[in-house]
C-alpha cells in the first residue's frame, strides 16, 4: 500500500488555496493519502468557527468537494483522509454540535470517518468551548488493511482525560496494518522529541507502522512546525522537514515488517501530554538553574522565531520593519533576528533615540550593530523634547518631573517616536522586551512595551545572551562584543543597571521558570536554595504586573508555557 503524507501550509480560512492543493494533485497517485487536522479550514479557529460567514464558506467547500472526489477520484485506487469541520444544526439553523473530523474522499464522494474524542482544554486550547467528541470506532478497512484513527490529541494519554482512544482501540484491536494521526500541534522547543516518543510507544503496541503529519504555519502567537514522520517501532520510515510543506510517499508493506516489543497494554505513565509541561529547570544545583541550551536547540530556536516573525508579517501584509535599537543586548538581537528573517523586497530600518543618559558606547555599539548587519541606523535624539516637556510640567504643575514619571516619559517618547516613523513607512514595529522583563513589569506602558510583536517575549535574559553569543558563532559574528559583556541597563538615570532593580538574571530566570509553570510555589522555591526575600520580592513583581502584560502585543511561542494566550489569569487580585 502506498502511503502520501501531505504537509501542508496554509493560511486560516484559505478554502479556494485548499481547493487549489487538491487540484494541482492530479492526477491523483494510488495509494492512501493523509491531510492535517481541520486542513479543509485551518487551525486554531477560535470564534471564527461560530461565524455564520464562515460556516457557509465551509459548506460550499463540502459541496465543491464531493463533486470534486466523484468526478476526480472514480475507479481509482485512492482515498483520501482529510481533516475538517462537521455541523448539525438546530432548528433556528444554528450550529448545536461541530465535531473536529476525518473526512474521507473517494469516488463515491465525502464521507465523515472518525471524529476527534479527546478535547485538549489546556494552556493555549480551549476545543470543548467550540467541539463536540466523536464516537465513532477509529478503525478503517481498506484494501484488506485495517487502518487505525486518531486525531492529534488522541494520541496522548493523561489521567485528565475520561476516554483514551489509543487504549480502546488497542483493546478492539490489538494488531493493525497502519495507525495514523491527522495533527495541528503547536510547536514548543523539544516537543518533537516526546512526540516521537509516544508514536514509537504506540507503534510497538500496535505491531504497525504510526504515521503522523502535521501542519506548518504561523497563526498569531502560534507556530507549527510540520515535521511529520512515519514512526515504525523504534524506527523512522520517513521525516518531513520543519517549518515549510513537504510530501513524503512511501510503501508502506516495505516498513512494516521490523521487530516490535511485546506490550501488553499501553503506558499511562510514560509519555503523557502533562509531561509536555515539565519546568526547564536544573533541580540538580543549588540554587536550581534554568536549563542550558545545545547548539542544536539553539538553532532550533532560531528558525522558530525566524519562522514567526516571517509568517506573522506576511499574513498582517507588513514589508517594512523598524526596530529601535539602544546599544542594549536585547534590541541587538532582536535586530539581528529581523535581519536574519528579511526576505528580497522587504525593508529593515533601525532607530537610535539616545537621552540626557545614553552612554556615547551605546551610540558606537548600535552603529556598529547596523554597519555588521548592513541596516540603515537613523539618529533621533528625545533629550531636546525631554527637556521641553520637563519645563512644561514644571510650569503647569508646579513641580519638577522626576524620579519615575522622569524615567517613564523617555521611554513613552521613544514609543511614540518610532510609532510616528511606523507611519510614515507603513513599518512593523518589532518589540525588544524579554520574558524576564515582561514577568516582573520591568518596561514602560506604551513605552519599551510597544510593538506589533514579540520576538523575544518567550526568551528569558539568560537565554537572550545564550542566542546571542550562538547567532555570533553561526553568523559571523553581527553582534559586537561589548554589547554582550556590559552591564544591561535601561539609561533612564544617571549610572543606571538592571541589577539595582532586579537579582541577578541567572537566579531571577530560575524563580520565575518555577512560579510560571505553576510547578514551584514560593516556599518550594525557598527550599530549593533562593534567599527568602529575594523569592518573595519576585513573586509579589510578578503578580503585579498583570495589567501591563495584558495589554503586551503578541509574543511568538516558543515553549510549553508562555505568556499570552496560554496564560489566562485575572488582571485584579491579590
Amino acid at each position: 500500500m502506498q502511503l502520501h503524507l501531505h504537509q501542508t501550509h496554509h493560511t486560516i480560512g484559505d478554502f479556494n488555496g485548499v481547493f487549489k492543493y487538491l487540484e494541482d494533485m492530479k492526477p491523483i497517485k494510488p495509494g492512501l493519502h493523509l491531510f492535517p487536522e481541520l486542513f479543509l479550514s485551518g487551525y486554531p479557529l477560535l470564534d471564527l468557527c461560530l461565524q455564520k460567514g464562515f460556516i457557509e464558506q465551509v459548506l460550499e467547500l463540502h459541496q465543491k468537494l464531493e463533486t470534486w472526489a466523484i468526478k476526480t477520484l472514480k475507479g481509482s485506487d485512492s482515498l483520501l483522509l482529510v481533516g475538517g469541520l462537521d455541523y448539525k444544526f438546530d432548528d433556528q439553523g444554528l450550529p448545536a454540535d461541530i465535531y473536529n473530523v476525518i473526512w474521507a474522499l473517494d469516488g463515491s464522494g465525502m464521507k465523515r470517518l472518525y471524529a476527534k474524542k479527546l478535547l485538549p482544554n489546556y494552556d493555549i486550547f480551549d476545543e470543548e468551548k467550540y467541539f463536540t467528541p466523536g464516537e465513532e470506532p477509529g478503525l478503517l478497512e481498506w484494501n484488506g488493511k485495517r487502518i487505525g484513527l486518531l486525531v492529534c490529541e488522541d494520541m496522548w494519554h493523561s489521567s485528565h482525560h475520561i476516554q483514551d482512544p489509543v487504549k480502546e482501540l488497542w483493546q478492539s484491536h490489538p494488531e493493525l496494518d497502519l495507525v495514523v494521526n491527522l495533527s495541528a500541534s503547536p510547536y514548543h522547543i523539544s516537543k518533537s522529541s516526546k512526540r516521537l516518543a509516544r508514536a514509537r510507544e504506540i507503534s510497538h503496541l500496535f505491531k504497525a507502522p504510526f504515521a503522523y503529519v502535521n501542519r506548518v504555519g504561523g497563526e498569531d502567537e502560534v507556530l507549527f512546525d510540520g515535521d511529520s514522520f512515519v514512526a515504525d517501532g523504534d524506527g523512522i520510515a520517513w521525516r518531513g522537514k520543519l517549518w515549510q510543506s513537504d510530501l513524503g510517499s512511501l510503501d508502506i508493506d516495505a516498513v512494516s515488517a521490523k521487530s516490535y516489543l511485546p506490550l501488553d497494554a499501553p503506558s499511562e505513565v510514560a509519555n503523557t501530554w502533562e509531561s509536555l509541561f515539565t519546568p526547564a529547570l536544573d533541580r540538580s544545583k543549588n540554587p536550581i538553574q534554568i536549563n542550558s541550551h545545545n547548539e542544536a536547540t539553539l538553532d532550533e530556536m532560531r528558525d522558530a522565531l525566524l519562522f514567526g516573525l516571517r509568517e506573522y508579517a506576511s499574513k498582517c501584509g507588513f514589508n517594512n520593519f523598524l526596530v529601535a535599537v539602544s546599544g542594549g543586548i536585547d534590541s541587538a538581537l532582536v535586530l539581528t533576528l529581523a535581519r536574519l528573517a528579511l526576505k528580497p523586497g522587504q525593508k529593515l530600518e533601525a532607530i537610535y533615540m539616545p537621552g540626557f543618559f545614553s552612554s556615547s558606547l551605546s551610540y558606537d555599539y548600535s552603529a556598529q550593530l547596523c554597519e555588521n548587519l548592513d541596516v540603515p541606523m537613523r539618529h533621533l535624539p528625545i533629550k531636546f523634547t525631554h527637556s521641553s516637556l520637563r519645563n512644561q510640567f514644571q510650569d503647569v504643575f508646579g513641580m519638577p518631573l522626576e524620579g519615575l514619571s522622569d524615567e517613564n516619559v523617555q521611554s513613552r517618547l521613544r514609543g511614540m517616536l518610532l510609532y510616528t516613523r511606523s507611519n510614515q513607512t507603513n513599518a512593523m514595529v518589532i518589540n525588544t522586551s524579554n520574558k524576564s522583563e515582561l514577568a516582573v513589569g520591568y518596561s514602560t506602558q506604551y513605552g519599551d512595551s510597544v510593538g506589533a510583536l514579540s520576538l523575544l517575549g518567550d526568551l528569558y535574559k539568560t537565554e537572550v545572551f545564550a542566542l546571542c553569543e550562538h547567532l555570533n558563532r553561526r553568523h559571523n559574528h553581527p553582534i559586537p562584543t561589548g554589547i554582550i559583556e556590559r552591564a544591561p541597563s535601561a539609561e533612564l538615570r544617571e549610572d543606571q543597571t538592571d541589577q539595582q532593580s532586579l537579582p541577578p538574571y541567572d537566579r531571577l530566570d530560575a524563580i520565575l521558570e518555577g512560579l510560571l509553570s505553576y510547578r514551584m510555589s514560593v516556599k518550594e522555591l525557598q527550599e530549593s536554595g533562593f534567599d527568602a526575600d529575594e523569592v518573595t520580592k519576585v513573586n509579589d513583581l510578578w503578580r503585579k504586573s498583570e495589567y501591563k502584560r495584558h495589554q503586551f502585543c503578541p509574543i511568538i511561542k516558543i515553549k510549553s508555557k508562555s505568556f499570552g494566550f496560554g496564560y489566562r489569569v485575572p488582571i485584579c487580585k491579590l
